[in-house]
């Protein structure tokens, strides 16, 4: 086989060489093809790995740290792969090398100048690499990188400058490599180009497989932090029965009772007590496995674990709450409650900086200390009270809120009188409304219940029968809450005015016989008026635990993570519908798997904060029982809950029976902006529907995500069958919006309106004052200190606060709706416009939010606190950019 030098053994690139025949005497043409590869070395000064860093470099004096190999996609050429093969048989030593049915391969080339280029600190280093190619084998379609580092490094792209009788060629990356001796198969990443898996060239069909079996894994073993597989689990990893009965929950999914969308697979080893319940990590730790390239990146890790020592981290620490427990654990006025704002807690007396610090790790302390001296925990001031800090007490910001708030997404039109219940009455007895007419009537302007009713201008907030069957449970703990109802009257002004508030608790005789309830109605002035405050807190406490609990976390969250897995499964990169949705995709498993480390799981911030406490992902599993994907597109919600109706005339094939709804206006803009977007793009590839029923990897995909993704509703009618583009191209554009502009609708709000706590309870711990009771008395002569009482306690705030802070921040890296992290994530043209029609289309929905909003005629959009309605402004524009706690902007995924 002639001489062949180490490296080139190690490639397995080794030929043989003759210096007597030359290659061009055979026909063969050598050229160079020049390339620049964009990567971000890990950081020299990572103390956590001295020893590789410095292999690493003593590696890279030898010249043979990173080789690069392209793969050939011939024009059909087989001729040319024999005579290759041929010249192998000679013994010379060949640029190409035929690879059977797996493409032909350049040979190994090495990035220049590795060691020229030491990053201190993170960030990208471009390197210039000199390939030799045959220009008669066509075009490179993909390329083997091989790591001979001891460390990852993480490729962005690779790009051939002039590649002969094609020009350039681009590679998008975009992933972490690690040393080869990690991988069983060889890395391998495709160029921008799109093949529906029929049209693949043969040469790149092996890769393409191998790539998806890699990617699937074997189901078995623990899974470490240099693979790169995506599987699923049940959600059994929330509770730690170790630690005693009070800290067992569960297993989410996978059952009738608890039916649930599935999570990443980590592989970890079950509890010593429940081989049902996965063993869990440590609870600070970050060391959770999930896909290497699904991790955050450096700067958003950063600016993430900033805000959460300062606004979270702290308050974790049983140490830190024990020092709450030497004050009154309670806000004893308002104007406590807006010093977290103006100026921040004073640490009690015979409490200083110097004994917090022994109770936390340096780099929470750095976090904790303020330059105010003794003050701490001070937040930035929530929208809703910047302007006016009683404003959210009004009725009409208690109902604008519905419809312009952080869950504008339950509010239905109200069909019958009373109100009805859809619980099983063998179970829980008579549970129709107790209210009568007669309750409501005198504040309907005139109008009667039958005449509202038939004209639609009855609304209701309806979160009786979602609590009810948990309720007793939850009120067995410190939580005392109620069941409420909540019924709007749409006035002439397109406000809503509430007209009465019902509280429900399971009867005292057990839940067969029915619900006991009370019923409220608006006063502004005396004890009626202290009562009504009341009523509204109860109602805005269900709202926003069903809001944290449904509209958030399982609406958004949960759901879209078997999309994110199945995606990565199923659809090779060289997929279009990959390419489609890979940026809605983003962070997802990432946010999700440190949701489950810190928030929602046993013990954690959502059941410390949140009033249905160790119940909470129970209850979200009982209500996962409803959810019905096609019923996430925004006009199906829309017409199931009944506030638009059919209409053909209309811009979007609704009417909206609330003209002045922002979130279902914007909605449908952006909605109508994405389902154009997904129609061009999906139309470019599938131009019948036969294109649609054969293509592989999409019917996988979607069989995967109906039967085990989301499999304990497999057998639901209501699933699209994927058999047409108008079935698919409505699958892409529900998820899109779902990732995209549901999450942001919920999720951003969170602080401009619930960063003020007292507008946004979460829990109540005591029931409505009874008269003749000494609350009732209380209640009258000190009606804020009651309400105070009666909503979240101080600690609890603080926490809760601390969540919503880092959750309603966008990163610094945020990438939004109709953007892309670069322009050459396809090649192909008709998309690229396609997708430049689209990024206009927003910016012209951000221009006309903008005209709404200071549109006097649209009342809910500022409502009388004056926050404008942003939460569905897309900021991809570059004139107004979605900053911190901005309150607008729409990124591409679920990823915060």
């Amino acid at each position: 086989m002639g001489n062949c030098s180490s490296g080139e053994k190690a490639e397995g690139m080794c030929f043989g060489s003759s210096p007597h025949k030359s290659l061009h005497s055979y026909g063969r043409t050598s050229k160079k093809i020049k390339g620049t590869v964009v990567l971000m070395k890990k950081n020299v000064l990572d103390w956590t790995d001295l020893g590789a860093s410095f292999v690493d470099r003593v590696y890279e004096l030898l010249g043979r740290g990173v080789s690069l190999q392209l793969i050939g996609s011939p024009r059909g050429d087989q001729g040319r792969v024999i005579a290759f093969e041929a010249l192998d048989n000679l013994g010379y030593q060949p640029i190409m090398r035929a690879n059977g049915n797996r493409g032909t391969l350049g040979k190994p080339a090495y990035l220049e100048n590795w060691n020229a280029k030491i990053s201190v600190m993170d960030g990208d280093d471009s390197f210039n690499i000199t390939f030799d190619w045959d220009e008669s084998v066509g075009i490179p379609g993909a390329f083997i990188i091989r790591n001979h580092h001891h460390s990852q490094l993480y490729l962005k792209t690779v790009t051939l400058e002039d590649v002969p009788g094609h020009g350039p060629v681009h590679f998008v990356c975009s992933s972490w490599v690690y040393p080869a001796h990690r991988y069983k198969h060889d890395r391998v990443f495709f160029a921008n180009k799109t093949y529906l898996p029929s049209d693949t060239p043969e040469p790149l069909r092996y890769y393409r497989e191998q790539e998806l079996n890699d990617l699937r894994g074997t189901g078995s073993g623990m899974l470490k932090e240099w693979d790169r597989v995506y599987d699923y689990a049940y959600y059994n990893n929330l509770g730690l029965p170790d630690k005693g009965r009070e800290y067992a929950r569960p297993v989410l999914g996978g059952s009738q009772e608890y039916p649930y969308p599935r999570r990443g697979r980590t592989g970890r080893a079950p509890t010593k007590s429940d081989p049902n319940t996965e063993s869990r990590l440590p609870l600070l730790s970050l060391d959770f496995y999930v896909p290497s390239d699904e991790r955050f990146d450096k700067v958003k890790l950063s600016d993430f674990l900033a805000y959460a020592l300062k606004s979270v981290g702290q308050l974790l620490l049983p140490e830190i709450a024990s020092l709450f427990d030497k004050t009154p654990n309670e806000f004893d006025t308002f104007q406590d409650v807006l010093k977290l704002y103006d100026g921040g807690i004073r640490l009690p007396k015979g409490i200083n900086h110097k004994e917090i610090r022994a109770c936390i790790p340096g780099e929470f302390f750095k976090e904790l200390a303020r330059s105010d001296g003794e003050q701490f925990l001070k937040y930035p001031m929530p929208d809703v009270i910047k302007v006016d800090k009683s404003a959210w007490r009004t009725d009409e910001e208690f109902a604008r809120e519905m419809v312009a708030g952080v869950n504008p997404v339950v509010i239905r039109c109200l069909q019958e009188f009373p109100p009805a219940s859809k619980l099983d009455p063998m179970v829980y007895g008579n549970q129709t409304s107790s209210m009568i007419i007669e309750q409501i009537e005198k504040n309907m302007n005139g109008l009667t219940v039958y005449q509202a009713i038939k004209n639609k201008k009855l609304f209701i907030l309806d979160h009786h029968d979602a609590l009810m069957p948990y309720l007793r449970r939850i009120n067995s703990t410190s939580t005392k809450t109620y069941a409420t109802r909540t019924i709007l009257l749409l006035q002439d002004d397109g406000t809503l005015k509430p007209l009465a508030i019902e509280l429900s608790l399971p009867h005292p005789q057990g839940d067969p016989q029915g619900a006991t309830s009370q019923v409220f109605t608006p006063a502004e002035h005396g004890i009626e008026g202290s009562v009504w405050q009341l009523a509204k807190a109860y109602a805005a406490v269900n709202d926003s635990g069903y809001h944290q609990l449904i509209s958030h976390w399982l609406n958004t969250h949960a759901v879209i993570e078997p999309f994110v897995i199945a995606t990565n499964r199923q659809l090779s990169v060289l997929h279009p519908i990959f390419k489609l949705l890979h940026p809605h995709c983003r962070d997802t498993m990432y946010i999700n798997s440190l949701a489950r480390q810190i928030v929602i799981n046993a013990g954690g911030v959502l059941e410390t904060t949140v009033f249905p406490a160790k119940y909470s992902m129970e209850l979200s599993a009982v209500i996962y029982k409803n959810w019905n994907f096609t019923e996430q597109a925004l006009p199906a919600d829309l017409l199931k809950r009944g506030v638009a109706i059919p209409d053909s005339t209309q811009p979007h094939g609704l009417r909206l029976l609330i003209e002045d709804y922002p979130y279902a206006v914007d909605g449908l803009e952006i909605w109508s902006a994405i389902e154009t977007w997904v129609r061009e793009y999906c139309s470019f590839y599938y131009y019948t529907d036969e294109l649609v029923q054969g293509d592989s990897e999409l019917q996988s995909w979607w069989n995967e995500v109906r039967n085990v993704g989301h499999g304990d509703k497999k057998d639901e009618p209501w699933w699209p069958e994927m058999k047409t583009r108008t079935e698919l191209i409505q699958t892409c554009t529900t998820i899109i919006w779902v990732a995209s502009a549901l999450h942001a609708a919920v999720n951003f709000g969170q602080w401009p309106y619930a960063g003020y706590l007292p507008n946004r309870p979460t829990v109540s711990r005591r029931f409505m004052p009874v008269p003749g009771t000494p609350e009732y008395a209380e209640l009258e002569s000190n009606p804020d200190s009651v309400f105070l009482k009666t909503i979240t306690a101080q600690f609890q705030t603080l926490l809760g606060i601390g969540l919503i802070e880092i959750l309603s921040r966008h990163s610094a890296d945020e990438v939004y709706l109709g953007q892309r992290d670069g322009s050459d994530w396809t090649s192909d043209v008709q998309p690229l416009e396609a997708f430049g029609r689209f990024g206009r289309k927003l910016v012209a929905i951000e221009n006309s939010i903008k005209v709404k909003n200071n549109d006097k005629r649209w009342k809910n959009r500022l409502g009388p606190v004056k926050v404008p309605y942003t939460l569905l402004y897309p900021s991809t524009s570059d004139s107004q950019r979605a900053i911190g706690l901005s309150g607008m902007g729409i990124p591409n995924s679920v990823s915060i």
